[in-house]
């Protein structure tokens, strides 16, 4: 597994990943295209045998003292392997920031246990965030 910056070269298969990894949440066509052009944006996918399986966008927001990790997702076939925290490693580097914050579903424990073995803290709960109305959990790390 190689964990590179991605690109714009990258839209066909981050259309696959969120699709196969957040099928209710996946992000529309445009916001993946952002997510991978627009500048200051901290962007990382991790790849074996040159197949995308995982992919981390992460905001710095230095202004306010942190960033804020937009997506992050490891293709089903590939999780229980360190790939999302090797992911969020590389994320949390790159943002330059002193805290980093993300959303994570509240029934998606496996991410949450995660998280909080990597020093996450759930900080809010955001009420009917994710299309479905399932509330978010807010988490922050002090880097």
């Amino acid at each position: 597994m190689e964990i590179t910056k991605a690109t714009i070269l990258d839209l066909n298969a981050l259309r696959k990943l969120e699709k196969e990894s957040f099928a209710k949440d996946a992000w529309p066509l445009l916001d993946l295209i952002a997510v991978l052009t627009f500048p200051n944006v901290i962007r990382f996918k991790a790849t074996e045998d040159n197949q995308m399986i995982g992919f981390i966008a992460g905001d710095p927001r230095p202004n306010d003292g942190w960033g804020w990790v937009a997506t992050i997702a490891v293709d089903p076939r590939f999780r229980l392997r360190g790939i999302g925290r090797a992911l969020l490693h590389a994320c949390e580097k790159e943002l330059g920031v002193p805290r980093v914050r993300l959303t994570v579903r509240t029934s998606n424990q496996g991410a949450i246990t995660m998280y909080e073995k990597e020093g996450y803290q759930t900080i809010d709960i955001w009420q009917n965030y994710y299309n479905d109305g399932e509330p978010a959990m807010v988490m922050e790390k002090v880097l």
